[in-house]
């Protein structure tokens, strides 16, 4: 097999599960917190939280990404679609003239962010090469489709636009107005998975720098506001009206 040919089908079986990596980075991080050094940090709270707000910041920036592109994108683009590839428009306008695949930018900035957290400079390195050669495939699998299935026009956007690092010099506005509706009703897990995500960590650091389990009051409450605003989202997207819109994924 021609390694173009390997490198679309790779990345082919890897869209499919692609939602799967939450759990991976889940198990990753348990070793890579246990064998870290969290004195220096046990001694200066305020270090502590300036590298917590720093981490929640780049999260909450792969969040705003995630929501630029899903918020401003028609029905049938920048879906959540699993088992293939669905295009029936090609995005080229508005944060898609800045970056070809902005949903992948943010979701290295959402998971980033938790793995951050971990205080594991090797970790964030580990974590990094993985999403890159995970995601490349996907990228490359996912460009053989659209340029089959759109020709010229998608060529010539792809020309001008970067794949992951965003460039400003050719941005166009769209014509779609942003949709507050559209974020509620499709990125609500992602945001409850990032809450997990850091509570999971502090969890496991503080057990492991104490040798025992510490179930803190502001654990529960995090984790309950997180799952009852996704529960609540989840009940109006499935039965209920309020969140829907014509013409929108």
């Amino acid at each position: 097999m021609a390694l173009v040919h390997s490198f679309e089908k790779n990345g082919n079986i890897l869209f499919k599960y692609r939602g799967q990596i939450p759990v991976i980075l889940f198990l990753m991080s348990v070793p890579a917190i246990y064998f870290t050094d969290y004195q220096l940090f046990d001694k200066n709270e305020q270090l502590d939280l300036i590298l917590l707000i720093t981490c929640a910041v780049f999260s909450f920036a792969g969040q705003a990404i995630r929501a630029i592109a899903i918020g401003t994108s028609n029905k049938h683009t920048s879906g959540r679609n699993t088992k293939e590839q669905v295009a029936d428009a090609l995005n080229t306008k508005g944060i898609y003239s800045t970056v070809r695949h902005p949903l992948y930018l943010g979701n290295y900035f959402m998971w980033i962010g938790i793995v951050m957290f971990t205080y594991n400079i090797w970790f964030v390195l580990v974590v990094s090469f993985m999403f890159w050669l995970y995601y490349e495939r996907i990228m490359f699998a996912e460009e053989r489709f659209l340029e089959r299935k759109f020709g010229q026009d998608y060529v010539d956007w792809s020309m001008k636009v970067p794949a992951f690092w965003p460039s400003m010099k050719n941005h166009i506005k769209t014509e779609i107005p942003f949709s507050m509706k559209t974020i509620l009703r499709r990125e609500y897990s992602g945001v409850t998975a990032t809450i997990i995500g850091f509570v999971f960590v502090a969890f496991l650091r503080d057990w492991f720098t104490t040798g025992e389990p510490h179930y803190k009051v502001s654990y529960g409450i995090v984790l309950g506001i997180g799952l009852a605003i996704s529960l609540i989202l989840r009940t109006l997207k499935h039965n209920t009206k309020v969140l829907f819109e014509a013409d929108r994924s």
